[in-house]
């Protein structure tokens, strides 16, 4: 088994004689079969292949077993987006009438999913903190709940969450957790090994890195027991597969095959050939821009947390973050490129010193390699009210630094001269 930097360039492909050293792009919607014998197998799920992109495609297939290695799943689901991952992530296992437990410091977005749209759809959700004691988030479970949601490392408020209590709590109501690791990477966390179930990613961030496609990924542990009496979609036929029972015919990928044959087939939100392409050449170099990332993150929050410019700043990574403790058990080698942060004065001075900035850029994206900022409570987390911005942690005065690859001494001089100016 390679280490994990050599896994980012080499997993999920393996060119033979003649063939392309690179994943090439399958830039076809459909595929040939000598027999319509040979493609009914496929409709059946009798035989592997590929027939019809919208549910698999060489070149998808290629990066969604790079992403599974690297997170050490069984198997993976690429997406349109990382919004398409969370609500396919969910769905797969959770219906009208049924409940989810989900963590308050979550990207704004996806806190809308819960908050509307799966309410919408008849899936209640609790909110909780996720400095819940065991306790407490115990009794936070009903009958009917089915999973809980939370993120690694919170966008954008940075709070590293307990993993290994939630999946506790998780397991001994019976329900899987799922979990966005989509800040730390699996360069920095892999949350199956602290009991996750199910890992999603926005694969527009770090893990492309260059900001040119959208994309997200569903990735399977293959841990969870889908036959513990909670969840008959996985031990009671599928009467749109003729009867194929998940759990049965497909082991430890039962959950991953269960959402590309049905939700993929039914929803469509399928990554483009093109876009899997460019999602592999970020992963290639992930592990580098990942170490890079965290170390001029590291610099910039030392530089602003002795600025007098500054109210606060959060970054796992400083001694002074109530989460230094928690992001050292599950994120030793470092956590992420964002620093979020407070400048004096609040909204009106967060305004002008984002005015002032000349190397950064003033953009919705994080994670990618050029440095860019966002004041999250006029933009991403806008739909939220004042009491559910607090909750989520994020304050009005909050600006979301998004640190590149560039030389951290050029991002140091260009937030010094912004901050001069407020």
């Amino acid at each position: 088994m390679y280490h994990i930097d050599t896994t980012c360039i080499h997993a999920g492909y393996e060119p033979g004689n003649g063939e392309p050293r690179v994943v090439p792009i399958v830039q076809s919607t459909t595929f040939k079969y000598a027999t319509s014998e040979e493609m009914g197998k496929l409709f059946d799920l009798e035989a592997d292949g590929f027939f019809y992109t919208r549910l698999a495609n060489p070149t998808l297939d290629a990066v969604e077993k790079k992403i599974a290695a690297l997170e050490g799943g069984v198997g993976a689901m690429l997406t349109s987006s990382g919004q398409a991952a969370n609500m396919m992530a969910v769905i797969n296992i959770c219906h009208a009438g049924q409940h989810v437990v989900c963590s308050t410091a979550i990207y704004g977005g996806t806190f809308n999913l819960f908050y509307k749209t799966l309410h919408e759809l008849g899936i209640e959700t609790t909110f909780v903190d996720p400095s819940i004691t065991a306790q407490e988030l115990a009794t936070k479970f009903q009958d009917n709940t089915r999973c809980v949601f939370v993120e690694t490392l919170s966008n954008p408020s940075l709070v590293v969450t307990d993993l290994e209590l939630f999946a506790k709590a998780a397991h001994e109501h019976g329900v899987p957790l799922i979990v966005d690791n989509t800040f730390p990477t699996p360069i920095n966390c892999r949350p199956f090994e602290f009991g996750a179930d199910i890992v999603t990613h926005s694969t527009t961030k770090y893990m492309d890195g260059h900001a040119v496609q959208l994309g997200g990924v569903v990735v399977d542990s293959g841990n969870f027991d889908w036959k513990n009496g909670k969840f008959p979609e996985f031990t009671e036929p599928d009467e749109s597969y003729h009867g194929v029972v998940y759990a049965e015919r497909f082991g430890k990928a039962a959950y991953i095959t269960k959402a590309r044959t049905h939700l993929m087939r039914d929803m469509g939100a399928q990554a483009s050939p093109n876009n899997a392409f460019l999602l592999n050449l970020g992963l290639e170099t992930l592990a580098l821009r990942m170490e890079r990332h965290c170390s001029n993150a590291l610099k910039i929050a030392q530089f602003l947390e002795n600025n007098e410019k500054t109210a606060w700043v959060n970054y796992p990574g400083l001694e002074s973050s109530p989460y230094y403790k928690l992001a050292q058990k599950y994120m030793p080698n470092g956590t992420c490129g964002v620093v979020s942060f407070g400048v004096k004065g609040g909204r009106k001075a967060a305004e002008k010193f984002m005015a002032g900035l000349k190397l950064a850029t003033i953009a919705t994206h994080v994670a990618d390699l050029r440095t860019c900022v966002l004041h999250p409570a006029s933009s991403t987390h806008r739909q939220m009210n004042d009491e559910q911005l607090k909750e989520a942690g994020v304050t009005p005065d909050l600006i979301r630094l998004s640190v590149g690859i560039e030389n951290p001494d050029d991002i140091i001089e260009d937030l010094r001269q912004a901050l001069a100016q407020v």
